[in-house]
């Protein structure tokens, strides 16, 4: 006899992840899909979502393209209203995330306000709104896609290092208030990344970060991390045999390896 109730079948556990509409979002969705769950896909850029849907379903997977927009509790409360489509929901992969390029002072606090919102108050509705009938039913995973300011701040970028360092504090109190329900709460905090996150920033913003960056020490190396490399552990916490908890993983980009070794 097994000590732990096993999991469902991939296939019995739906799962929302939002911002799938590109990134870590996107290769999360795909990486859930051919792990046989079926991916009910959310952001705001519609038409992208349906061509992702399209393809999963190409290959034979199942999924639903729904608009959601994190800043907007009323597209929030809609949103879930419809997550069900393709059953109970079973995993939520809070993945969305806005950066602005901007700093604690100078921020206009409208723009920091929104930046919450996205990045922190809008994931706590979505879990607010889901998590519960996954109490009910004693099974479940919410994973909070996180990101590594949170133990490493970086400048101009106040609201992000905020929303992101409160998402963290509220996954960790989940964890605790979860703990024998049968939900797992967990963690999955990228470093640098490759994604589209920064690419809409002016040069003289960018030249502005990059040098203000090097000198706080935050670029060691060229190396960063591709969208999959996050989605893989996405897929490997929830993946998670039941009876094991993967609270945390952080997941650093390898730096490109040295031609001269001959000092290590």
């Amino acid at each position: 006899m097994p000590r732990f109730d096993p999991h469902p079948p991939a296939g019995e556990r739906p799962a929302v992840v939002t911002g799938a509409s590109s990134g870590i979002g996107h290769a999360t969705a795909l990486a859930l899909a051919a792990a046989g769950h079926p991916v009910v896909l959310a952001a705001r850029r519609a038409e992208r979502l349906q061509e992702l849907a399209a393809k999963i379903e190409a290959d034979g997977g199942r999924a639903r393209a729904l608009s959601l927009d994190l800043a907007d509790p009323t597209s929030v409360d809609a949103f879930c209203g419809e997550a069900g489509a393709l059953g109970p929901v079973d995993v939520l992969v809070n993945n969305a995330g806005e950066v602005f390029p901007h700093t604690g002072v100078g921020a206009d606090p409208d723009d920091f306000a929104r930046s919450v919102h996205v990045n922190l108050l809008g994931a706590q509705r979505l879990a607010a709104r889901l998590g519960p009938t996954m109490v009910e039913r004693g099974h479940g995973d919410i994973v909070f896609v996180t990101s590594d300011v949170v133990v490493r701040p970086r400048t101009i970028m106040a609201s992000y290092v905020a929303a992101k360092s409160g998402l963290e504090g509220l996954a960790r109190a989940m964890q605790m208030e979860l703990e024998g329900s049968g939900v797992r709460v967990g963690m999955v905090r990228p470093g640098p990344s490759s994604t589209e996150q920064g690419t809409s920033w002016d040069e003289p913003t960018v030249n502005r970060i990059v040098s203000d960056w090097i000198r706080w020490g935050h670029i060691r190396h060229d190396g960063a991390l591709l969208p999959h490399n996050v989605a893989d552990a996405v897929v490997a916490m929830v993946a998670a045999p039941k009876g094991t908890h993967l609270s945390l993983i952080e997941v650093q980009p390898e730096a490109p390896v040295l031609p001269d070794r001959s000092h290590l």
